[in-house]
């Protein structure tokens, strides 16, 4: 019953997400009057926003994890089991792609539209890699030295990551599939998915790596050498 309960929280914090990055992406199109940059502020604002109260609220009951990035980084660092990894990935992208229809739905559009937007070249690809590897660094270290904080570091980081990199930080390979999925401010063409995600998991992989560096000598190991501090280890169902 508790993986239930964890794979509840990862659809409907996921879910959540993409209505409200999909949403605030299309209400700031129609208020900014072709200020793109007004645009791209009230985005970026209601996701961080969004992923604080998220993370907090559902944080203790599957980790907050809403990105299959994040997923595969506590499997490496053992904090899950494969089969529990598996399942939130599953339901993660399912719940993304809800999401986008969910919020497509809230302004009365088609609730799923083969994304238009051309997000190519290795200055975005290089962004993906650079945003996804801030965000999970963010999250392992910031687990491991202050957990209690992690809620507003991760929305910290988003909204700054908005700003500082060219794809605007996708950061997350379900999200990156869900907005191929939507015409609005804040879609992706269907064949730029894949390289977004090719950039997310590098980006991902070379956090790992980095966080251990970092992290050995601050975090004592438990019996399995699993050092996030406060990542839970779902159990088999009882």
């Amino acid at each position: 019953m508790r993986l239930l309960r964890a794979l509840l929280a990862e659809a409907l914090g996921t879910l959540l997400l993409l209505a409200t990055v999909v949403g605030s992406g299309i209400m700031g199109v129609r208020l900014a009057q072709g200020n793109d940059g007004i645009a791209l502020l009230a985005n970026a604002g209601a996701t961080a926003a969004i992923l604080y109260v998220l993370i907090v609220v559902f944080g203790p009951t599957s980790g907050a994890h809403f990105n299959p990035a994040v997923t595969l980084a506590m499997r490496i660092c053992g904090a899950i089991d494969t089969r529990t990894a598996m399942a939130y990935v599953v339901v993660q992208v399912i719940a993304a792609i809800i999401g986008v229809a969910l919020a497509h739905a809230m302004f009365d559009q088609a609730l799923l539209q083969p994304g238009t937007h051309a997000r190519e070249g290795a200055g975005q690809w290089l962004s993906e890699g650079v945003a996804t590897f801030g965000l999970l660094l963010t999250i392992l270290l910031g687990a491991a030295h202050r957990p209690a904080a992690v809620p507003a570091l991760v929305g910290a980081y988003i909204f700054a990551a908005y700003w500082f990199t060219g794809s605007t930080s996708f950061a997350n390979p379900a999200v990156t599939l869900a907005r191929s999925l939507t015409q609005s401010f804040a879609g992706i063409r269907p064949t730029d998915v894949p390289a977004f995600m090719a950039s997310q998991f590098a980006g991902m992989g070379l956090a790992v790596a980095v966080a251990a560096i970092l992290a050995r000598n601050d975090v004592e190991e438990d019996s399995r050498g699993q050092y996030v501090g406060d990542a839970p280890t779902i159990p088999e169902d009882q």
